[in-house]
């Protein structure tokens, strides 16, 4: 596992951010985690991330076009991009991959599936 990694979790939805802060922090990671889209876009002007953990259905503007806009606007090195949703149909897990994330981690999320999932993405950048 790639420790001391960065991770920005980005989740309307505050015990979602706790809970996966949680997880990552006990796992070695360093994590910052915001409420919305745009305040993930303008921390992301300002620091590089080796991951974003970013929930799909938000206030304001969607994880979906986040996504999109990280892979067509990015300044820096692309992190690597997983849905962290609810949203688990096969329609719109082909949209979520359409959209440019590397994985989709599908609510609830258990401890060891997303530090699992994490591990497998940051060891293939």
């Amino acid at each position: 596992m790639t420790k001391h990694a960065s991770v920005l979790i980005v989740d309307d939805e505050e015990i979602n951010r706790r809970v996966a802060t949680l997880f990552l922090e006990r796992a070695g990671y360093a994590v910052r985690a915001v409420k919305d889209a745009a305040e993930a876009w303008a921390i992301l002007q300002q620091q590089d991330f080796d991951l974003v953990l970013l929930d799909i259905s938000m206030p304001g503007e969607s994880g979906i076009s986040l996504c999109q806009r990280i892979r067509q606007d990015y300044r820096g090195n692309q992190p690597a991009v997983i849905a962290y949703t609810a949203h688990a149909m096969a329609i719109e897990q082909d949209e979520i991959r359409q959209a440019g994330f590397d994985a989709i981690a599908t609510k609830p999320v258990s401890k060891q599936g997303l530090l699992q999932q994490i591990a497998d993405i940051l060891q293939k950048r």
